[in-house]
């Protein structure tokens, strides 16, 4: 099965959105494989976000990302790195569909509630910044052979 990392952002975290998102994931069917709730570190966040170092606007998010408690997540199941992306919706909220989680709880570009990988290279670069290979488990879910053909 396909993986995606999955992190609830600061404000999602503070916001209490935390089991909301998860349970969004559940419903689904997706099968949670990791978990943590992590300070990030400075290394870490400019790891996750090596792409935009250098931009005008990396030194707040580089400050917003490490400024409190973040979820960070593997989630496994078929497609499951576009599905993620559909479930959380446009990068900023005021532009994402209702139904999504940027879109019900979503507020600005900068605090929008959840991050997640854009393709399946990047769901294994960013579950290497986060989890050891032990970290993650494997398991079978007695509802898969309901799930899929």
């Amino acid at each position: 099965m396909e993986q995606t990392y999955v992190m609830i952002k600061p404000d999602g975290v503070q916001r209490n959105l935390v089991g909301d998102v998860i349970g969004r994931f559940e419903k689904k069917g997706y099968k949670l494989v990791a978990i943590k709730l992590l300070l990030l570190t400075e290394e870490q966040a400019k790891e996750h976000y090596r792409e935009h170092v250098g931009k005008p606007f990396f030194p707040g998010l580089l400050g917003y990302i490490t400024s409190g408690p973040v979820v960070a997540m593997v989630w496994a199941g078929k497609d499951v790195v576009s599905a993620a992306r559909k479930m959380m919706g446009k990068t900023n909220p005021l532009e994402a569909e209702p139904g999504t989680i940027r879109g019900d709880y979503g507020l600005d570009i900068g605090r929008n509630v959840i991050h997640g990988a854009d393709s399946v290279e990047s769901a294994q670069r960013e579950i290497a910044i986060y989890f050891k290979e032990d970290e993650s488990t494997s398991y079978e879910k007695t509802i898969e052979e309901w799930q899929y053909e």
